[in-house]
């Protein structure tokens, strides 16, 4: 099943030589620096220029970045791996690395990766989702999680204690019901904000519930959808009772995704699940506090998403690439550039750093980088993230429509997994 062709189009791509995908395949120059070249997309532009230009500054290979639009991405890898024109090194969003893999686009890695002193504290989720039969391609590149973020201010007023987040989710629903009727009169403060029209958006921070509370979306092999089961049920039911409540942002049933980080920073939200990497764009004055997700009655979890990078398959330069590749998981880089910019850093051992030291929040978000989780479906892309798919009918009907439907549409995910 993980073999078979499937998400993306890439046309002629099984024609790839065998020599190309072994462990260290490809030839090498033999004299003088190196340039290599790598393709990211735009989603994680200022990570990869951040890196690439403090591996140019202190390496005598040098690398050329070249970043894409986002939703060119995966056709542009389509067009260039039917040509054989991969560049040497690419990124890819890490819940569409199955497909790569599984279609022979990144180099076999394993004994590289495993020959790095490092090996064992790099991203499980990350590290998971690279690996095929037992084989390695892949190493994290940049990590983006979900966590509960909570206006303090806003707390304050509403006579919340402003330094203790949710711990469950039916607490989280508490304080957002708290501030809305306590602050919402004037219709300027909601309690809580979601994208209910995002396919996307729901998984990232609907699904870390399911696993906090011990629960799974899908099976190990991402054939078979879960998302009707009460760990997943439960869950849309006080989603749905905060809508219901007109608890959320009155935007909520529309919002496609473009503008639904947009209202937090503004003060105008008390509690709701977000990207990790708005900690760092919110305005300085603002007073935050961050917590992992939780399920209805506890745990914690994160949906762990950001990209992966790996040598491509036809890369000529495979010693100069794997250089690059490696560097940007060693002390240096996840330190000095990801750390000192307040990214989550791509290994587990490197949680606690002198820059995050500085800041409680990001130590306890590089924390989760080892519980949280990335789900694996070589159909994910179609299924749960495609508007048209089977998945935001099911969580539209489950949260704002005719719930008794959702058996039905999961029958529906399940076969859109399975073509």
């Amino acid at each position: 099943m993980r073999r078979r062709l499937a998400g993306i189009s890439l046309l002629g791509v099984l024609a790839l030589t065998a020599a190309a995908c072994g462990s260290g395949g490809g030839s090498q120059p033999a004299d003088g620096p190196v340039t290599i070249t790598m393709w990211t997309r735009a989603a994680t532009q200022a990570q990869s220029e951040r890196l690439v230009q403090a591996y140019n500054s202190s390496h005598k290979n040098q690398v050329k970045l070249t970043v894409i639009p986002t939703d060119n991405y995966q056709p542009r890898i389509a067009a260039a791996a039917g040509a054989k024109q991969l560049p040497d090194v690419f990124a890819a969003d890490v819940i569409f690395v199955p497909n790569y893999t599984s279609q022979g686009l990144f180099m076999d890695v394993t004994d590289r990766i495993a020959a790095l002193p490092y090996k064992d504290g790099l991203a499980p989720s990350h590290m998971k989702l690279g690996t095929l039969d037992g084989r390695q391609y892949t190493v994290p590149h940049t990590l983006d999680l979900s966590l509960w973020f909570w206006n303090k201010d806003l707390y304050t007023k509403a006579g919340l204690n402003p330094e203790q987040g949710p711990k469950t989710l039916k607490e989280f629903a508490e304080h957002a019901t708290t501030i809305q009727e306590k602050l919402g009169g004037d219709g300027k403060v909601h309690g809580t904000f979601f994208g209910g029209n995002c396919g996307g958006c729901y998984i990232f921070t609907f699904w870390p519930s399911v696993w906090a509370a011990g629960g799974q979306v899908m099976n190990p092999e991402g054939t078979a959808s879960l998302n009707d089961q009460p760990a997943m049920t439960d869950v849309f039911k006080i989603y749905r009772g905060l809508y219901e409540n007109k608890v959320t942002g009155p935007t909520t049933k529309e919002e496609q995704g473009p503008t639904w980080t947009g209202f937090f920073p503004k003060g105008e939200i008390g509690v709701m699940p977000m990207p990790s990497t708005m900690l760092g764009l919110m305005p300085p004055e603002m007073k935050i506090g961050v917590t992992p997700i939780a399920g209805p009655d506890g745990g914690e979890s994160t949906f762990v998403g950001g990209d992966s990078i790996g040598v491509s398959a036809t890369s000529q330069n495979v010693d100069a690439a794997w250089e690059f590749v490696s560097w940007t998981v060693s002390d240096q880089a996840q330190i000095e550039v990801m750390a000192k910019n307040k990214d989550v850093v791509a290994r587990t051992d490197l949680a606690a750093n002198k820059y995050s030291a500085e800041d409680p929040r990001m130590e306890l978000i590089n924390s989760l980088v080892a519980k949280g989780q990335t789900p694996y479906a070589l159909r994910i892309g179609q299924t749960f993230n495609d508007p048209q798919g089977p998945w935001l009918r099911l969580a539209r009907e489950a949260v704002f429509g005719d719930a008794a439907k959702v058996p039905q549409l999961n029958a529906e995910i399940t076969k859109s997994l399975q073509q």
